[in-house]
């Protein structure tokens, strides 16, 4: 062995390191050299398709049909909410990166709370999202073959006619009166033969059972013994798998003999008319539809994970489906819902909040199930027509029904009043349909819920409207400036671009006059070293303008005591200020300016978490933001407005494309103020504006 005396010892692990760093840059001196030997490309990379990557990439991979067919399928009992656009997205965007279609299916099985203006609300939705639906169906066109599948499904003793009482139901599912839990048993109509249930179930189609009285449920697992799926160590793997299998499926609620057909009371249909008097329920219908329209791929939120093994039994019973395999029939699949916190979406909630309500003292002690004085209403209407498990109205619902209690004034305007959270209110709002899409996108599709903040939404449309909106200059709060330097006609054209940043917006003419407008913020009347706008004897430079002006003097109305004019002076002469503020000017030949309505919409509650507060005894509505709803009755915008009206939509992108246009598509940014959106109310004379979002630099501006 050679000597090593007098040599450095270098630790085994110190060794590696270097060894290490050796091949590390050894190999980054060849991807450099393999680099330079390549041909430069100027084409842009694919962009990525969001719907074949990751969780959606696998559900196609699980089932990679040739034609893919997918449905979004509403209740048409109330408008849609920002949650909904991301069912929107998923199914109509899989289905058209897949080259497939999909249908718009309205789940209209419950005619007591279909409207109209829901169908067309819900529609008007989808387009302006963007998307094309490849049918419009309603579960209604099968009532038919649904009435007749669930014959077959009593023929092949999978089906039975019910008269238990909803406590008795409750009962049988293991719940007791106190509250407790008990052995579950299916009930004494369980045994009864096909011709007895063929019979009844043909009675409550014709009529001779009242709502709640009987039901057709279906027969599952409820009578599924404990000594039936517990397995023994002697038994094969086989067999413990099977048992295994058995136990999940008799411990799922989703499976404990759920309603099929239920008597209804109010049950004129508004396609089917009086046809029917018995309804099919959401669990036997959907999956049939599905299965009826060749939907390849059924796409959900997570909360229906628990109610696949109830939409694939009953598709293996009707044979429309083959046991244990997605080879045949629609393919379900659940991905994560989309919560923005700090919002309301519960229709319920929001039928108070529009429509106003009456509580009771006694609702404190509600005992509905549900959490609120609308839910407990909710109860009180499904024990009416029959559902299969109503619950016992609370006290809450007692008062209403009685006309007592303490009467709450509705606190929005409607269902679109923008600060809400409903698809049509933040389309009335001025959000661009891409925006959402964008953000659901960028949130991503995975099995987890996508939980968000609103100043994440709001973050979002924002940079989605920074460089596709129009600029121009906004004055909220009013206050008259006269240049005293300057003549009574005075007049400069400044040529503005619409957009510093893209000249393919192009440019406008904006007067520059001896009488200007600015905003109340932007003039003290007392200097401070801190702020750079106007004060007396401060400049301030004006945007767009050559040259700044420099306050003289002010005066205020004798009754407000607010500054009501501003006597300034304008030149080359005028000290620099340390700023530029906006303004807009007065000249009759421009039409300038032009007067509106500016509505700021901040949070609804003054808490945080709305759905936290106390929706029982009408607390909400003690939480009220004040100052959810500001508004500037005396705004000002510059001349260029009418162009940006007369050329909406801004931007020209998914359904606003197309056509699908109404006011909120005439959206521009006001400078150093924030977005804003022409308002439905608006009209010739009448210029009423809705605030989008704020700036970025609104909490910074000096």
């Amino acid at each position: 062995m050679a000597s090593t005396e007098g040599e450095p010892k270098i630790s085994k692990r110190a060794a590696e390191k270097e060894a290490k760093k050796a091949a590390a840059k050894a190999a980054k001196e060849r991807a450099k050299a393999e680099s330079a030997s390549k041909p430069v490309s100027n084409t842009p990379a694919a962009p990525v398709d969001p719907f074949r990557q990751g969780w959606l990439k696998g559900v196609y991979d699980e089932k990679p049909v040739k034609e893919v067919h997918t449905r979004f399928p509403p209740e048409p009992n109330g408008y849609l909410h920002i949650g909904h656009a991301k069912a929107i997205t998923v199914n109509f965007g899989f289905a058209r990166s897949h080259g497939g279609v999909c249908n718009l299916r309205f789940d209209d099985t419950n005619p007591s709370k279909e409207e109209e203006v829901y169908f067309t609300a819900i529609k008007d939705m989808v387009h302006w999202l963007g998307f094309e639906p490849h049918r419009i169906t309603h579960s209604s066109d099968e009532f038919d073959k649904l009435y007749e599948l669930a014959e077959e499904l009593i023929k092949r003793e999978k089906a039975y006619v019910c008269y238990c009482s909803p406590d008795e139901v409750k009962k049988g599912r293991g719940k007791l009166a106190n509250g407790e839990h008990g052995p579950r048993t299916a009930c004494a109509h369980w045994r009864r033969s096909v011709d007895e249930n063929l019979e009844d179930f043909r009675k409550m189609r014709d009529g001779v059972y009242k709502p709640g009285e009987a039901v057709l449920r279906m027969k599952q697992y409820l009578a599924t013994k404990p000594e039936e799926y517990e397995a023994s160590e002697e038994e094969s793997v086989e067999v413990k798998t099977r048992k295994e299998k058995l136990k999940g499926l008799a411990n799922n609620p989703a499976m404990w003999d759920v309603a099929a057909y239920r008597v209804t009371k109010n049950n004129h249909h508004h396609r089917t008319g009086d046809k029917w008097r018995i309804y099919p329920t959401y669990e036997f219908t959907h999956c049939i539809c599905d299965a009826l329209e060749d939907i390849s791929h059924s796409l959900c939120t997570v909360e229906f994970e628990t109610l696949r093994p109830a939409y694939n039994w009953l598709l293996d019973a009707l044979d429309m489906k083959i046991e244990g395999s997605d080879e045949m029939g629609p393919m379900q699949r659940e991905y994560g819902r989309l919560n923005v916190e700090g919002t309301i979406l519960s229709k319920r909630r929001i039928a108070v909040l529009v429509e106003g309500c009456t509580v009771g003292e006694a609702s404190a002690t509600s005992n509905g199930t549900a959490d609120g004085l609308a839910d407990d209403v909710d109860e009180l209407t499904l024990a009416e027509e029959g559902e299969e498990e109503p619950e016992a109205p609370g006290e809450a619902a007692k008062a209403v029904a009685n006309g007592t209690g303490r009467k709450i004034p509705p606190a929005v305007m409607s269902w679109d009043d923008p600060r809400l959270f409903t698809l049509v209110a933040l389309r009335r709002r001025g959000v661009p349909p891409g925006a959402l899409k964008k953000f659901v996108l960028d949130l991503g599709v995975t099995k987890a819920n996508a939980n968000t903040a609103t100043h994440t939404l709001d973050a979002n449309i924002r940079t989605y409207l920074e460089r596709t909106v129009p600029r121009l200059m906004l004055v909220l709060d009013p206050i008259k400036v006269t240049l005293a330097n300057l003549s009574d006609d005075y007049l400069e054209e400044r040529d503005v671009p619409f957009d510093p940043k893209d000249k393919e917006k192009g440019t406008h003419k904006v007067p520059f006059t001896k009488t200007i407008y600015i905003d109340r913020d932007d003039f003290r009347e007392e200097d401070d070293p801190d702020f750079f706008r106007l004060a007396p004897g401060k400049s301030v430079g004006l945007l767009n303008v050559e040259f700044p002006i420099r306050c003289t003097s002010f005066s205020k109305d004798p009754e407000t005591g607010k500054v009501n004019a501003i006597e300034a002076e304008y030149g080359k002469d005028v000290p620099a200020g340390k700023a530029r503020i906006h303004w807009v000017a007065s000249s009759a030949a421009h039409n300038s300016p032009v007067k509106a309505e500016a509505r700021i919409f901040n949070p609804l509650f003054k808490n945080p978490a709305p759905n936290s507060l106390d929706w029982k005894t009408g607390g909400y509505y003690d939480d009220l933001n004040p100052d959810s709803l500001v508004t500037y009755p005396n705004a000002m915008i510059e001349c260029g407005f009418e162009y940006v009206r007369q050329n909406a939509p801004w931007p020209k992108e998914e359904g606003e494309a197309k056509g699908l246009v109404d006011n909120s598509s005439v959206r521009f940014q006001g400078l150093r103020t924030a977005f804003f959106a022409l308002d439905k109310e608006a009209r010739e004379g009448r210029v009423v504006l809705n605030r989008i979002v704020s700036l970025k630099e609104d909490t910074g501006k000096k």
